[in-house]
C-alpha cells in the first residue's frame, strides 16, 4: 500500500490552494478504526479544510459536519465555506482522540481520519499515512502517533550510534574486555572464622 504524500509542508499560516495530502483506506475495505489520514500544511482549519472537503466530496459524498479535538488547533471556526456551502465544525475535548478528525455526512456515514501534524518529516508522514490507510489496521490515531514517535527514537539512536562508531567510539568491534572478578569462597568471605 502506498501513501499519497506531496510536497514538504510550508510554514504555518494560511495556505491551501494546493491539493490536500490525503490517503484514504481502499474503497470497500472492512471497517477499521481509521479511514485514512490527512496531512495538513498548517494548523489553520479555515484555510486547510476547504481543499480536503473538495477532494472528499466525490469519494465519500457531501460532508456536512466535522468534529475535532481542539488540543492541536489554535482556532476552531464554527463553520467553513466549501464550494458555496457552509460545513459546521464542532469540537470535543475528552470524547475525541486529539489526533483525529471526524467527518460526518447525513446520507452516507462517518469517517475518522488520522491528522498528521503539519511539521512531521516526510518519512514519518508517509509511514503514518500508510498505517492509517491500512484496511486491517486496528490502531487508534493516538496509538499510531506513539508508535511513530517510538520508531523515530529508535532511528535516531541507531543514527547516533553509527556516528559514534564512525568517529572511533568503537574500536575493534567489541569494547575492551572487563577484568574478571575472582570467585570468593565461603572461607575468604568470613575472615574471622577460624580454620
Amino acid at each position: 500500500m502506498t501513501a499519497a504524500v506531496s510536497l514538504p509542508p510550508k510554514p504555518e499560516g494560511r495556505s491551501s490552494s494546493l491539493s490536500p495530502r490525503f490517503s484514504p483506506a481502499p474503497a470497500g475495505s472492512a471497517p477499521a478504526l481509521l479511514d485514512g489520514a490527512w496531512w495538513p500544511r498548517s494548523r489553520d482549519l479555515e484555510a486547510e479544510l476547504p481543499s480536503l472537503l473538495a477532494a472528499l466530496d466525490p469519494l465519500w459524498g457531501r460532508i456536512t459536519r466535522i468534529a475535532v479535538n481542539p488540543v492541536h488547533w489554535p482556532v476552531v471556526p464554527r463553520k467553513v465555506p466549501v464550494a458555496g456551502r457552509a460545513v459546521k465544525i464542532g469540537w470535543f475535548l475528552a470524547e475525541q482522540d486529539p489526533h483525529e478528525l471526524l467527518l460526518l455526512s447525513y446520507r452516507v456515514g462517518r469517517w475518522n481520519l488520522l491528522v498528521v501534524p503539519p511539521r512531521t518529516s516526510p518519512v514519518s508522514a508517509a509511514w503514518l499515512m500508510t498505517a492509517a490507510s491500512d484496511p486491517l489496521g486496528r490502531s487508534t490515531a493516538s496509538r499510531l502517533m506513539e508508535e511513530a514517535a517510538r520508531l523515530r527514537t529508535v532511528a535516531e539512536t541507531d543514527r547516533a550510534e553509527a556516528v559514534w562508531a564512525s568517529e572511533g567510539g568503537l574500536v575493534g568491534g567489541d569494547p575492551a574486555p572487563r577484568p574478571r572478578i575472582p570467585a570468593v569462597t565461603a572461607a575468604e568471605s568470613n575472615p574471622t572464622r577460624v580454620r
